[in-house]
């Protein structure tokens, strides 16, 4: 059997870029067959662009406030992510809402990751959310991109438990480890053609996932293999 050829990947950040390292270590590892192509982002001087860098990959800034309309600007960011061929595109924290036009060119073939167990909190400020409405469990779910916002079908999610001295910060950090495991696993299966989406529903190994596969329940211990 020949060996699968790396799947060529785009990622779209804002800002630390944390997750596109963990994607990056995951691929360094062996555990994601994809080669990251470029990393694009919408705000020049952040972290990420510098962790891509280090790693000799191609980085742009398309710098979002340089456009009069929300379509100027993603028809500008499809036509750079093309040079690329990519794919896989990654939302890891890119933080604009995308037009119809450009999710429909690149949907079932884009992931994001989102800082709540969806459907719970979509949007913004979600651990603050989570606390206010006192749950028991909050955590990160990977879904593919579709034009309703945060409401893409659900591949894998993570929980951990709201604790009772639990503040913004560290539910935050405690999620963001969480997501550092699930995104790259999401990643992997993508790449060696586990999961896809077709009208709207993802399917695993080619059968219909009815529910987002939650990574506690793993029969193995998650690792992005």
């Amino acid at each position: 059997m020949s060996k699968q050829s790396p799947l060529p990947i785009v990622v779209l950040i804002s800002g630390n870029g944390s997750n596109l390292q963990a994607i990056i270590d995951a691929i360094h590892s062996g555990d994601i067959t994809g080669e990251i192509k470029a990393v694009i982002s919408n705000r020049a001087g952040v972290y990420g662009l510098e962790r891509a860098q280090r790693h000799g990959i191609p980085v742009e800034v398309i710098d979002h406030t340089q456009f009069d309309s929300r379509e100027k600007f993603d028809a500008e960011l499809m036509q750079r992510i093309e040079v690329y061929k990519p794919e896989l595109v990654v939302l890891a924290g890119f933080m604009r809402i995308l037009t119809d036009n450009f999710i429909r060119h690149f949907e079932g073939r884009m992931l994001n990751i989102h800082p709540s167990l969806l459907p719970n909190f979509r949007g913004l400020n979600t651990h603050q959310r989570a606390l206010d409405a006192g749950v028991d469990y909050h955590g990160c779910s990977v879904h593919f991109v579709t034009s309703k916002l945060d409401g893409g079908p659900v591949i894998i999610q993570s929980k951990i438990s709201v604790l009772d001295n639990d503040d913004v910060e560290s539910l935050t950090t405690r999620v963001v480890h969480q997501e550092h495991i699930i995104y790259p696993l999401a990643v992997s299966w993508y790449c060696t053609g586990r999961i896809k989406m077709n009208n709207n529903q993802v399917y695993m190994d080619n059968k219909p996932l009815m529910q987002a596969i939650m990574a506690d329940e793993l029969p193995i211990k998650v690792t992005a293999k």
